[in-house]
């Protein structure tokens, strides 16, 4: 993401390695604010102690103290480019629904021709889920501390490895095999993506900015299906896999031609150059022709310094505090409702309607419909409730400046856009659960599922806009966190909403879903009440324990 240093530069360092200097600021001419609204904002910047300044290694050894980045921009990118980033990593993160979805109508025919029953085709689903949960624990660690791009290099391989296998398979067990596989490498791309917002956004845009980066995440349930069902019926189930390779393909190439480092831990607020190797081809290229122009100082200060050894148990440490733990556990709650609905509507529509593939894979349209209209909504719901709520408490909002939510309860903020999503959800959900069961007129569930998967998404968009707000260090780990407790619920709710079907029906499961959604939602309330409290608490206790180290 950063420019190339100038020689003065590299001198300098060099020159200064020995001696210890106070950090020098260094701020754009972007965004210019009024001095006086400065001043009385700076008490609200971000000033963990994990974001202390870059210092060569024996300046380092020689001070402990840690410098602000009080006047300088979280991210020195004009808007334009950062929309186009998140853009790009939110179609590459399309591959993960895409890969879930495009498989649903071809479910009838892998398993006649692998001559298995379709209660073992769910259980590939299943398994799918339980990688996509476990994967990006791994490489979402590794990304918040080498960088975004070679963590996207590695889902790449993987992910294209395996789609070459499924398109060659001939058997059951390879594709059991090959589809966790194929899940692993397409999974961490999600995390990776929301990583990115937090790497180029405050929080105060962070709704708007996540709007873009889960468009492609929202358009994999909607398209996918179609896709599958059109090839299954035209070309046969091996060219939905070939089709993935294909697409997989444009992906990886435009990330590491356009898609610069976004790590802060690499390249600070923008302004660091990466390491040669970890730079786009569109950096290496107009570092060639800039005809004169001098690149960007380098702020070093910007440089989030924190663990340089990946912990594969980060993600699950995450929920072991309570307001995380809370939010986690109730956002897989709400994730494992919506799975059985995805899970179960081919079965239903086969059964209900006698519907082919492709009519089958157009019946999921308005599920990804909702969805992606949702993101849209919401996030600007989310950032126009932030602001409402800076004001209420009296945080004065400041452009592109990253502020301190210590004394912020940014908890009101985002879950009084959840609470309501989700008593409408679940409402929806009860709605077509009953409405299918009886086979009314095919408008009658289509619609409900529309307003359904526009609620429920809502629901999960504020959530993990929460999750990754308070996990501000690690958003990547954050994000995998959501994805493995999500996916590793989301399995069970597959493998158990099959038969739960069969043995009281469609209407009484979406009930007993619903049920359990309004039953274990004074959580949320808690969170909303008393999240700040704990969060202020946990952080008080760290203090402690760092200052009895």
């Amino acid at each position: 993401m950063g420019p190339l240093p100038t020689q003065d530069s590299k001198n300098q360092a060099g020159d200064d390695a020995g001696t210890i200097r106070a950090p020098v600021r260094i701020a754009p001419n972007l965004h210019q604010t009024n001095n006086a609204e400065q001043d009385k904002s700076n008490v609200m910047f971000d000033e963990e102690k994990n974001s202390v300044g870059f210092q060569p290694e024996e300046s380092k050894q020689k001070t402990a103290t840690t410098s602000t980045t009080t006047d300088v921009p979280y991210c020195i990118l004009p808007e334009r480019q950062k929309i186009f980033l998140m853009m790009l990593c939110s179609f590459a993160a399309m591959i993960s629904p895409i890969s879930s979805s495009i498989y649903f109508p071809a479910l009838n025919s892998i398993g006649s021709d692998l001559g298995v029953s379709t209660n073992k085709m769910n259980l590939s689903i299943t398994m799918f889920l339980i990688f996509q949960g476990v994967a990006p624990s791994f490489i979402a660690n590794f990304s918040d501390i080498h960088g975004r791009r070679p963590a996207y290099v590695i889902a790449f391989v993987i992910y294209l490895a395996a789609n070459i296998g499924l398109s060659l398979q001939k058997n059951y067990a390879a594709l059991m095999v090959l589809r966790c596989l194929q899940s692993s490498g397409s999974s961490c791309t999600i995390a990776l993506g929301s990583a990115a917002v937090a790497d180029l956004s405050t929080r105060a845009e962070r709704g708007k900015y996540i709007g873009y980066a889960t468009m492609g995440v929202t358009l994999g349930p909607a398209l996918g299906p179609v896709i599958g069902g059109l090839i299954d019926h035209f070309l046969g189930w091996r060219w939905i896999f070939r089709f993935l390779i294909i697409l997989a393909g444009v992906y990886a190439s435009l990330v590491v031609m356009f898609l610069p480092e976004t790590c802060r831990a690499v390249v600070g607020n923008g302004s660091v150059p990466s390491a040669r190797w970890n730079r786009s081809g569109w950096q290496i290229l107009s570092s060639r022709f800039r005809h004169g122009r001098k690149p960007p100082e380098p702020n070093y200060d910007t440089v989030q310094i924190g663990k340089r050894r990946p912990n594969i148990f980060a993600s699950a440490l995450i929920a072991t505090e309570k307001e995380p733990a809370i939010i986690l556990a109730y956002g897989a709650l709400l994730y494992c409702g919506y799975m059985a609905v995805l899970s179960t509507l081919t079965s239903q529509l086969k059964s209900q309607y006698n519907f082919n593939s492709i009519q089958i894979g157009l019946c999921y349209l308005p599920l990804g419909c909702g969805s992606l209209t949702s993101r849209r909504t919401v996030g600007t719901l989310l950032d126009w409730n932030f602001k409402r709520e800076a004001a209420r408490q009296g945080m004065p909002i400041i452009k592109n400046r990253q502020q301190s939510i210590e004394k912020f309860n940014i908890e009101i903020a985002r879950l009084a856009i959840t609470i309501p999503f989700v008593y409408g959800g679940a409402l929806c959900l009860i709605a077509y659960g009953w409405v299918m069961q009886f086979k009314t007129s095919l408008a009658g569930p289509m619609v409900i599922l529309f307003f359904m998967s526009f609620l429920t998404t809502g629901a999960f968009s504020s959530l993990n806009t929460l999750i990754i707000d308070t996990n501000r260090e690690s958003p990547a780990t954050a994000v995998a966190a959501t994805n493995l407790w999500r996916c590793l619920t989301g399995a069970g709710a597959v493998a158990a909403a099959g038969p739960l079907i069969e043995r009281i029906g469609l209407g009484w499961t979406a009930t007993f879903i619903a049920f359990l959604w309004l039953a274990f939602s004074p959580l949320v309330w808690a969170v909303y009440k008393w999240g700040h409290g704990w969060r202020e608490d946990l952080r008080k206790k760290r203090e402690d324990v760092e200052d009895t180290a």
